[in-house]
């Protein structure tokens, strides 16, 4: 009878399930509470009705935020469980002696893998649909979706653990070189962007984002998300018959979902591999760090290069860094340190991968490579041989221009932005070209700085300071190119047109950009919500009267009396009340780090057209237009600071509390003229000694990250998922 090859065994499929059923048995346990918890959440609400589409969103939620981090997880677990023989010499002795071809195993032991990621997967979806038609939820097209979504991704997680399973021999390095490849992009994009900002003028991003493909889970969260669109509809209350205004879903869809197809090719070809390397997999290899020879020399270099970057950065930060004059890094030092961090990894790869502590005498050459790697390393970032310095995006290979300068966030796009995308290039070129008399005053300017600051309190004015600016491109090909400087600026070179301090100021205080500053009229913008707040009330503002400030603060704006930002006056929010009108909107592009913006106007002294419009919505009266100097006195004045101590002293209460209750301050006190007559000695319960600072003040005590001066819009970059 002519013999057949069989590539699957039921047999020890069925032993790989029945002893491994804790594994899977307890997934399947932990995902069914999620169903039973749904559950008894509508039971509660009394039945209430669950839609189709909000079970979309539900199901795609999940496979967007949560099947990813759940599946690296159990995926390895799951690879652990059926490859546990590989790491025991006689565990694959005996394996490979039954009757059972290494296909037979191979295929078996993956279809063995997958099923034991499918039963939890299932048993949770199987009760989230029943409970979903029980509350007339059920929904096809998410299920579908959904499903596809988790084999997909399943398939892709398995793939890497099993082709991890097969390069190692030793079963604590799978988990560990599982992880680190799952990882490694993020993991290199930050370390090479640690050890750049220390070298490369401008660049102060830890992490660009360049190759984050290669990192699965980070980038399947970052790009995979459920995209929802709501319509404003008026319902009647059942019960009381009134009317409203409320959002409804009116569709669902998974956003770049295709991706998940690309991952799951992206497992099988991983699989074809793992089998490419049982193949050719010696049996005693098995206790081996690596079992895969081509790979070791991989394994030595990858860990002192890793060592070497982030040890060395270490090393300079304990022995060197204190000692170092100016931001960036001394290049002897810098180069000492990571020769020493790679030694350490160089080292301990070889002692693990020989089994032995004696190997200094026969890895000496690889060691010399490494050092030579390292000072070569260092020196091509010191002198800018990769250009990262000198790089300004092409204008037709960038999307969108992103500035901040003086508080604000301005977007501009080509072909409508043009002249100020010039502009911005400009600017750009000119700060390189000063690089040397930047980085030269780096240390002068902020003493400067802080003695102007000290002066400036009787004069209102600064003869130098530091602004900080940040220029972000976003290129068409999606990656983004982000500088962000500390510039010196003085009087004297804002009036030289060649300085970068002219360009700035010209850029930043142009009409175009003032509107800019609020998004007026432009649409690469939405709106999402706006309300103003007031030293004694909040409101939400309707799209109406959103419309009608906006087209005030634009009109303020063309008239000069908004947004002319004044780079040496140290106290620009002095003349600005307490009502800020806050704007939130959708970021144009998800690349810059959030979803979401804010805009704060701050309504100050001048800005006739807005403060009008705002009086003839009833939105403020004549008792809100008290400005920050008239309030908050002891800001402005010399020794104010100290007065407020002896206010609280003497009248037990705060200058604020004692404001709100009398609508002025006692005489002689914060530079109000004093009155003999005054004999007011009165005695007020003693309160927390607190005090409401300015605006900008105000953001920093609070935490709440606002960014910018008062004499225009304050932006607070938030993020959303």
């Amino acid at each position: 009878m002519r013999s057949k090859t069989s590539y699957f065994n039921g047999t020890l499929f069925k032993k790989n399930l029945s002893r491994y059923w804790p594994l899977w048995g307890l997934a399947s346990f932990g995902g069914a509470m999620f169903p039973l918890a749904m559950l008894l959440e509508l039971l509660h609400n009394g039945f209430q009705f669950w839609s189709p589409l909000e079970t979309r969103q539900a199901y795609y939620t999940v496979l967007s935020y949560g099947v990813p981090v759940i599946s690296i997880v159990y995926a390895i677990l799951c690879a652990m469980a059926v490859w546990n023989y590989l790491y025991n010499a006689r565990s694959v002795g005996m394996m490979h002696t039954l009757p059972v071809r290494r296909e037979g195993l191979f295929v078996t032991n993956v279809l063995s893998g997958l099923t034991m990621m499918a039963i939890p997967y299932t048993v949770t979806g199987v009760l989230l649909v029943l409970v979903t038609m029980l509350f007339g939820g059920f929904e096809p097209v998410g299920v579908l979706v959904t499903v596809l979504g988790v084999m997909g991704e399943s398939l892709f997680f398995f793939g890497l653990a099993t082709f991890c399973a097969f390069i190692v021999g030793n079963v604590f390095m799978l988990p560990a070189l599982y992880g680190l490849l799952n990882f490694i992009a993020v993991l290199t994009d930050f370390m090479v962007n640690l050890l750049a900002q220390g070298f490369c003028f401008g660049l102060n991003s830890s992490y660009s984002g360049t190759v984050e493909w290669l990192s699965p889970v980070v980038y399947l969260i970052q790009k995979i998300s459920p995209n929802s669109t709501y319509e404003t509809q008026w319902v009647t209350d059942r019960l009381g018959g009134q009317r409203y205004e409320t959002s409804v879903l009116t569709s669902v869809t998974l956003e770049n979902g295709w991706l998940i197809a690309a991952y799951a090719a992206a497992g099988a070809a991983l699989l074809g591999l793992a089998w490419l390397l049982y193949r050719r997999r010696r049996s005693e290899s098995a206790g081996d760090v690596v079992a895969v020879g081509w790979m070791k020399p991989v394994f030595r270099y990858g860990c002192a290069a890793y060592a070497a970057i982030l040890g060395g950065r270490l090393l300079y930060a304990l022995l060197w860094e204190s000692f170092q004059n100016g931001q960036y890094f001394a290049l002897l030092p810098m180069i000492l340190c990571m020769i020493a961090g790679g030694a350490v990894g160089y080292y301990a790869a070889s002692m693990l991968l020989a089994k032995t502590p004696r190997v200094f005498k026969t890895t000496w050459k690889g060691m010399l490579a490494v050092a030579l790697g390292c000072a070569a390393l260092c020196g091509a970032m010191k002198y800018d041989l990769f250009g990262v310095t000198r790089r300004i995006p092409a204008p037709d290979s960038v999307k969108l221009v992103n500035v901040y300068a003086a508080g604000s966030n301005y977007y501009l796009t080509p072909g409508k932005d043009d002249a100020l995308i010039e502009k911005v290039r400009t600017l750009h070129q000119t700060i390189i070209d000063d690089k040397d008399y930047i980085l030269g005053y780096s240390s002068r300017a902020y003493y400067e700085d802080t003695a102007s600051t000290d002066m400036a309190v009787e004069d209102a004015g600064a003869q130098s300071t530091i602004s900080n600016i940040r220029i972000t491109y976003m290129l068409n090909s999606g990656l983004k190119v982000e500088r962000r400087y500390s510039l010196y600026l003085t009087p004297d070179r804002m009036a030289r047109e060649d300085t970068y301090d002219h360009l700035l100021d010209q850029l930043i205080n142009s009409p175009e950009m003032r509107q800019k500053r609020i998004r007026w009229r432009d649409e690469g913008f939405q709106l999402d919500g706006a309300w103003i707040d007031t030293w004694r009330d909040y409101s939400d503002l309707s799209s109406r009267e959103v419309g009608l400030i906006l087209d005030a603060v634009a009109k303020d704006a063309e008239n000069g009396d908004w947004g002319v930002y004044n780079w040496f006056r140290v106290d620009n929010d002095a003349d600005s009340y307490e009502i800020q009108i806050h704007f939130q909107y959708k970021v144009p592009e998800s690349q810059f780090d959030r979803a979401y913006g804010e805009i704060q106007v701050n309504v100050k002294e001048g800005m006739t057209e807005t403060i009008q419009t705002l009086k003839e919505l009833k939105l403020i009266t004549d008792a809100d237009l008290v400005t920050n100097r008239e309030r908050y006195p002891w800001q402005y004045a010399a020794g104010g600071w100290d007065q407020y101590e002896q206010f609280y002293g003497q009248f037990h209460m705060s200058p604020e509390e004692y404001y709100d209750r009398y609508g002025e301050y006692p005489a002689g006190w914060f530079g109000t003229e004093s009155d003999d007559s005054s004999t007011e000695t009165e005695t007020a319960p003693t309160v927390d000694n607190s005090h409401s600072p300015s605006m900008s003040a105000g953001a920093e005590a609070t935490g709440l990250g606002i960014i910018g001066g008062a004499d225009g819009p304050t932006v607070m970059v938030t993020t959303a998922a």
